[in-house]
């Protein structure tokens, strides 16, 4: 596999894993968003731990960060294809710990959180995700 095969492939993963992330919020929104919330007085709380569910991922951006610079290094030696898997491996553990304030916010769906806090945790998480993006330097 080539060098722009890879990058294709990591990004078309990217735009999948967001879906992932964005998914549940959106559908259970649209499908319980109605309906009366549980305990209303925990809507808040569940704000708050999505917001707060943001830094999880700063201990996953250094992991990232590390095999970027790994696989920079390893371009164009026979070790290139391993950095890119492990690159790739990185990213994925990382788009969990990214996608935790969207699907916090799914949950807080049937708590009876508004809509303006369930955007700002979706972006939130599209703003995460945008960190693990390949950097077009590599390549």
């Amino acid at each position: 596999m080539t060098r722009g095969q890879v990058r294709r492939r990591l990004a078309v993963n990217w735009w999948q894993y967001l879906a992932l992330a964005l998914l549940p919020l959106f559908v259970i929104n649209a499908v319980f968003g109605k309906t009366e919330a549980v305990l209303p007085v925990l809507a808040m709380p569940f704000f708050i731990a999505g917001m707060a569910a943001m830094f999880v991922s700063l201990r996953f951006f250094g992991g990232y960060k590390h095999a970027l610079i790994a696989t920079q290094k390893a371009l164009d030696t026979p070790e290139e294809p391993a950095a890119w898997v492990a690159l790739a491996a990185k990213r994925r553990t990382a788009f969990l710990a990214a996608a935790l304030p969207a699907w916090i916010g799914a949950l807080a769906v049937f708590v009876g959180l508004e809509a303006v806090p369930l955007i700002l945790l979706a972006l939130s998480t599209t703003v995460l995700f945008y960190l693990y993006r390949i950097p077009r330097q590599l390549g």
